[in-house]
Formats: C-alpha cells, sequence, structure tokens
C-alpha cells in the first residue's frame, strides 16, 4: 500500500499537472459518488474541510442533520489514466465523519473498518481476492446501455470469437497502470461475460479496489462503445454474473487457513470459519446479494450455489475449498455478486467468520457430491438448506439474525431493511412482458 503525507499529495499534484480532484466515498446501496474539487482546494480537502450535503445521499441522514465531512485516505491516491494528459485528474477515496469529528456510522467503510478492529483484537488480518464478473452489451444510437451482443463465445474462448478481448486488454492495461496486480483476464460461459482476477489485498484495500475496477472497467468499455454492466442477471438462459470471495486470515504472517496435519490440510480455525459463514449465510445473504435481480442468478442450471454446504472437491456448493495449499489455503464463498456493495459484503464474511471461530462453531460434513443431482430427499436427509430465493426472503432472514444488527450498526441496518423493502415493493407492483406473455391471451 502506498505511503503519502500531505506534502507527497501536494507536490505530486503540482508536478503531474493534475487539476481536478474526485473526493470518492460510497454509499450504503454500494454506489460510489464524489465530490470534484480543484486543485486549489486541495490543501483545505487534505485538512479534512471539505463538506458535503448528506442528506442528499440515500442512507445516509436527514435533512437536518445534513452536514459531513469528507477525510480523504492519503493512501488512496490514484491519477486516472483515461482523463486528460494535461489537467489530470485524480482520486483520493475519502471515510465520511461528523461535524463533531466522529466516524459516521453509516459509512460503509467505517462499517468494515469497524470488522477489521475485531479482527486485529483477536491478532488477525483477513486478506480477500475477488473474482468480478460482468457483461460486455452495444450501446444504442444515443449511447444507452442495451442487452444486445453479436458474439457467441464461450468460457476461455479467445479472439476473434471473443469480440470483447480488445476492450478485455485495454482493461488489464489500464488497472496494472493503477497499480493492480491482475492474475488473469479471460471470457466467461456466456457470451459477452468476461472476468478480470485481481491479486488478493488486506480486505479494506480489496473492498477500495472493487469499487475502483467496476469504475475503470465501465470507464474503458465506454472507449469502446461499450456498456459494462456488473448486474447479476441481465440475460435470461445464461450463466449470471458474481463475484466469488476469496478469504484467508493471516497471524504473524502466516496463513492460519493451513495446517499440513489438518484433514484436507485445514487447520481448525478454518472449519471454524466456515462453520461461522454458514450459520449466518442466510442471514447476510441481502447484502452478499442485494438487488431483486441477485435472485435470478441463484438458481439451479446456471452454476450458482443455491444450497448452503461446503466442499473441497467440487463447485456446486456455497463454499469451496480451492486446492492450494500453504500460503495460498483460503475459502471460496461463491454466492455474492458485485453489485453488492463491498465494504459491507466483506464486513459480514468477517464478522460471520471471527464468530465461528469465537465459538468454535463445527461446520456439517462437507458435501463432496453433485449438490445439484441430489434428491430433495437425499438433502433433507443430509440437513442441506437452500439460501434465500428472492429479496424479501433475503430481508426476512436479515431480520431473524440479531447479529446482522450487531455487524452493520443500527443505522446501516435499518436504513438497509428499509431499502431493500420498498425496492421489493416496487417490484412486486410491476407488471412484466413475462405475465402479459403468460396470461394475457389465456385468461
Amino acid at each position: 500500500m502506498k505511503t503519502h503525507t500531505k506534502e507527497d499529495i501536494l507536490q505530486l499534484v503540482q508536478d503531474e499537472d493534475v487539476e481536478f480532484i474526485r473526493l470518492q466515498f460510497t454509499d450504503i446501496m454500494g454506489n460510489l459518488k464524489n465530490v470534484a474539487i480543484t486543485s486549489s482546494q486541495l490543501e483545505k480537502a487534505l485538512d479534512n474541510k471539505c463538506m458535503f450535503d448528506g442528506s442528499s445521499i440515500e442512507g445516509f441522514v436527514r435533512i437536518e442533520e445534513s452536514d459531513m465531512y469528507l477525510y480523504p485516505d492519503f493512501s488512496t491516491l490514484e491519477i486516472f489514466p483515461w482523463r486528460p494528459q494535461q489537467g489530470k485528474v485524480a482520486r483520493l477515496i475519502c471515510d465520511v465523519y461528523r461535524p463533531n469529528g466522529e466516524p459516521f456510522e453509516g459509512d460503509p467503510r467505517y462499517v468494515l473498518r469497524r470488522a477489521i478492529r475485531e479482527a486485529e483484537k483477536m491478532g488477525y488480518t483477513f486478506a480477500v481476492g475477488p473474482e468480478c464478473e460482468f457483461f460486455l452489451f452495444h450501446t444504442d444510437e444515443n449511447g444507452l446501455p442495451t442487452t444486445l451482443t453479436h458474439e457467441k463465445a464461450g468460457y476461455f474462448d479467445l479472439g476473434p470469437v471473443d469480440f470483447g478481448e480488445n476492450a478485455r486488454r485495454d482493461m488489464v492495461l489500464t488497472l496494472e497502470e493503477m497499480g493492480f496486480e491482475i492474475e488473469a483476464s479471460h471470457h466467461e460461459v456466456a457470451p459477452a461475460q468476461h472476468e478480470i482476477d485481481f491479486k488478493y489485498d488486506e480486505a479494506l484495500r480489496t473492498a477500495d479496489n472493487i469499487m475502483t475496477f467496476k469504475l475503470t472497467v465501465k470507464s474503458i468499455a465506454k472507449r469502446h462503445g461499450l456498456h459494462a454492466t456488473f448486474m447479476p442477471k441481465p440475460k435470461y438462459g445464461v450463466n449470471g454474473s458474481g463475484m466469488h470471495i476469496n478469504m484467508s486470515l493471516m497471524k504473524d504472517g502466516k496463513n492460519i487457513f493451513h495446517d499440513s496435519n489438518g484433514e484436507l490440510g485445514l487447520s481448525k480455525e478454518a472449519y471454524y470459519f466456515i462453520g461461522g459463514i454458514m450459520k449466518h449465510m442466510k442471514g447476510m445473504t441481502a447484502i452478499t446479494n442485494p438487488l431483486v435481480n441477485s435472485y435470478k442468478r441463484l438458481v439451479p442450471g446456471y452454476e450458482a450455489p443455491v444450497y448452503i454446504a461446503w466442499s473441497a472437491k467440487n463447485r456446486s456448493p456455497l463454499i469451496r475449498i480451492p486446492a492450494a495449499r500453504d500460503e495460498g489455503t483460503r475459502i471460496e464463498l461463491r454466492s455474492p455478486d458485485s453489485s453488492a456493495n463491498p465494504y459491507l459484503a466483506l464486513a459480514v464474511c468477517l464478522q460471520a467468520g471471527l464468530d465461528g471461530i469465537r465459538n468454535q462453531i463445527m461446520p456439517p460434513k462437507s458435501v463432496d457430491c453433485n449438490i445439484f443431482q441430489m434428491t430433495e430427499k437425499e438433502r433433507i436427509e443430509s440437513d442441506i438448506e437452500e439460501i434465500p430465493g428472492t429479496l424479501i426472503e433475503a430481508v426476512s432472514e436479515m431480520e431473524k439474525d440479531p447479529f446482522m444488527r450487531e455487524v452493520l450498526g443500527d443505522h446501516v441496518y435499518e436504513k438497509y431493511i428499509a431499502a431493500k423493502k420498498q425496492e421489493w415493493q416496487d417490484y412486486r407492483s410491476q407488471v412484466t412482458d413475462w405475465e402479459l406473455n403468460r396470461y394475457l391471451n389465456q385468461y
């Protein structure tokens, strides 16, 4: 992670001819926001004196308590390579504070910071590596996104079949210019679907990177005349886009999930961490899969997990243990998608795992067969439960688990649930094309 002083940043901005600085933050729903300032206002911003109206941001505060301050994280300074090279544009990711100097409890970055502090008290550092999938679609004559694509490429295909290869290459090169270490990029299973994987990092840095990644991918796609979407299931009949989360806990520089003498090479902490996630998975799902559309992806037949189980041998369960061991030992949670707020998603994953370690929650036995091929009776006999099937089910499960309020805090918990219930109500009141096609003529 880069370390900058205030003087370093002021000097770099001058040397690099940076004219605009975006002070970025993320709202509760996972949307990236910013206040743009010119370089003449930078010193004021670095002194934490940049104020904004928090009442205008969804899930923040009421109008009578709207004044909020942005505290830039100096380590997040980055110049956008796709912006002009004269009068450049840079960004700083910020924490949100109240006027009295206290962290704002509705800031998702604060929720993750609080979870990280809990891990630190136990001597742990949380390392995370995401796998972000997305679609590249055509835009219409007005530049608005469609779900159209001419390509028919599949998993690991390459050009000329993969029409998005050039755009994906530019995304990788741009991300590397911004300090990302890209481990792999490839075409995914569905036509126009892609994945770019970047190296794992400490949790807060990874959450920041996910937000930067999505902005960069969308910006480069637009330069290629395409629209990049992280919507979980934009097209019926093909695979949706997920964001698998690979997790490890480090202690004294060692990966504590590895134990060469343990069953499957896993430590007891690894098993407890799995147990904690499985215990709280139903309550967490409204965070890891936050949209009505998220649950169109989580259906049998499209490789997305549906059942709460784990395995080191196959990919049908919710949690997979990849083959790598020693420092590569990790737990892969396969249900989240990229519409999730990464700060909240990583916070609930970490806190659930820590709860498992504290209370020594052992998971059930691993399920090493294809769960989708099991009968309902076999799943019931094996005590295999399903994750919520709709957003409103997920919200209901979230309300049933007191742990979720503890992790998120009262403010985020209440605002989030209220917003998701309204989203469900808006969806429930719609009349869709499917209904018209199914019922209009018949009834």
